[in-house]
């Protein structure tokens, strides 16, 4: 299988594992709806949570860059775009398809802490708040750690609500805090 062939295998793995979960979907399922074959895919994977790895890489990839693509569109200054990343979350919770961080799913299904699949699933999570505090401190807040930190529980409660009522007011209301959590946060200067 060519380097592309295994790219595709893992974008459209990445959807099965998405739409399915990841224990209820077996490597027959996977060789069925990507059309490649189980001595394939073994080729480049040799267990399933090889595969599994893979796909949380591309999505972690695929969601951060869209993510800090679109709170740059969306804001000028880093306080801004630490408001907007609630806008980008509103975007995707009305795109065709949203059911949930795949992250959060990966971690409730792997909850052991010491494995490679639950690993995986925080280090999305804290890539996300390093960006974050980044910002905070470009913005001048006296702790971007703290601040960062508090908005990814509060994107993400923002995602799981939204999952579990197909509703994309959270993102809306989370956006509503934000601007209160900004506005009592102290600034360095």
């Amino acid at each position: 299988m060519s380097h592309n062939k295994r790219d595709e295998l893992i974008r459209n793995a990445l959807k099965v594992f998405y739409r399915n979960g990841f224990n209820a979907t077996g490597m027959d399922k996977i060789a069925k709806e990507t059309g490649v074959s189980k001595t394939s895919i073994y080729k480049h994977f040799r267990t399933k949570d090889d595969l599994i790895l893979a796909v949380l890489r591309q999505r972690d990839a695929d969601f951060r860059n869209w993510l800090f693509r679109r709170m740059e569109d969306l804001g000028s200054t880093p306080e801004e775009q630490l408001i907007a990343m609630f806008d980008a979350l509103e975007e995707w919770f009305n795109a065709g398809g949203f059911q949930g961080c795949m992250f959060i799913k990966a971690s409730a299904e792997f909850q052991n802490k010491d494995d490679a699949i639950n690993r995986q699933s925080y280090a999305h999570k804290q890539l996300l708040a390093d960006h974050f505090k980044r910002l905070a401190a470009s913005a001048g807040f006296r702790d971007p750690h703290d601040l960062a930190r508090r908005f990814l529980i509060l994107k993400e409660g923002a995602i799981v609500i939204a999952a579990m009522s197909h509703d994309p007011a959270p993102a809306a209301e989370a956006k509503r805090i934000a601007h209160q959590i900004l506005d009592s946060e102290p600034r360095t200067s």
